[in-house]
């Protein structure tokens, strides 16, 4: 069937995580804009606030406590989106956790639950989406990280996944074309984020972990999904930082190797600055919920890179072509003087 998107205000979307960080962010604006939102998470608490802010400013909002490593909990989040609002239209897999330390510091059962909540979840939203979607149209957002185009020191498991998760989504994409099931599969990547993770994350380190520099605020992701919603993408960055990161790692992955081998334990470290103590280690048991980081950091509220990401593909390409013409003349001219 033909690849046909409503707009936002057409649509319910089902966001899992959407209680903390990019989750929060993503249902939040998407509520703005007129979508009924179907929050998942495991915090029941937070949840039940989340529903009442929104719903208190008229929006449409179902809430599901789940845990996405579960594949029974994840197919009660499509149950309860058909019975509040007889389906949904995108499915946003977002939920992560995380670690700080090295992949033999982080304990074996600890590296399988990141996997298990990173990797498996967004496999079991995935294939309960397409699983409703299928004949009748829609959108799977995976969110995934520049982390899966280039991993970085002490967060090896992370990464592992995030390099798990990029395949996957190639994967479910070709299979849902291939039987033209009029299915979007986009994968947004952030780079980094002001968000919780850095103090969810378990920690292994002897020193507070953070988010190495340039970081963007939660509404740039948003950005990026609920856009991904509406429009067909294969990819979205969200960030300019991480998509310089990812494309320096890509032409020089040996420089980009050494540098991190140098740097990059430091740049993930804040000694003094831990961050709120009754969000630390959310791995097994939900924390305290947030859409920004409570440590002391500074977040771009925009990024030019996503706009351009935005912009249909025609435009892009006769801008490039209209850049290179333009410096073919300024180089002539040049030479003629």
């Amino acid at each position: 069937m033909p690849m046909k998107l409503k707009p936002l205000s057409e649509q319910v979307i089902v966001v899992t995580g959407a209680t903390s960080g990019n989750g929060l962010a993503i249902a939040e604006q998407a509520a703005k804009a007129g979508a009924a939102v179907v929050a998942v998470a495991r915090n029941a608490e937070a949840l039940d606030a989340l529903q009442a802010r929104l719903s208190a400013d008229g929006s449409r909002v179902a809430t599901c406590v789940a845990d996405v490593s579960d594949m029974v909990a994840v197919e009660r989040i499509a149950a309860v989106a058909i019975k509040a609002f007889g389906g949904f239209d995108s499915w946003v897999n977002n939920a992560g956790t995380g670690t700080y330390g090295t992949l033999e510091q982080v304990r074996l059962e600890d590296h399988r639950r990141v996997f298990n909540v990173n990797y498996f979840g967004t496999l079991h939203g995935s294939l309960v989406a397409a699983r409703h979607l299928r004949g009748r149209g829609g959108a799977i957002i995976n969110v995934g990280s520049i982390l899966g185009d280039r991993a970085i020191v002490q967060q090896g498991p992370y990464c592992a996944t995030k390099h798990a998760v990029q395949a996957l989504t190639d994967t479910l994409r070709m299979e849902l074309e291939r039987e033209r099931a009029g299915i979007s599969v986009t994968l947004v990547k952030p780079g980094a984020i002001d968000t919780p993770f850095p103090e969810h994350a378990r920690n292994f380190m002897d020193t507070p972990p953070r988010l190495p520099p340039p970081l963007y605020v939660p509404e740039v992701v948003a950005d990026a999904v609920l856009f991904a919603c509406m429009h067909p993408k294969r990819t979205l960055y969200a960030g300019g930082g991480g998509l310089l990161s990812s494309a320096f790692s890509q032409a020089a992955p040996r420089l980009a190797d050494l540098a991190m081998e140098m740097v990059g334990k430091t740049v993930q470290q804040k000694p003094g600055d831990a961050g709120d103590p009754t969000r630390r280690d959310n791995l097994y048991e939900p924390r305290t919920d947030a859409m920004r980081g409570s440590q002391h950091v500074r977040a771009r509220r925009s990024s030019m890179a996503l706009q351009l990401q935005k912009l249909p593909t025609s435009v892009v390409t006769l801008g490039a072509i209209g850049i290179s013409a333009l410096a073919l003349v300024a180089r002539a001219t040049a030479q003629r003087r």
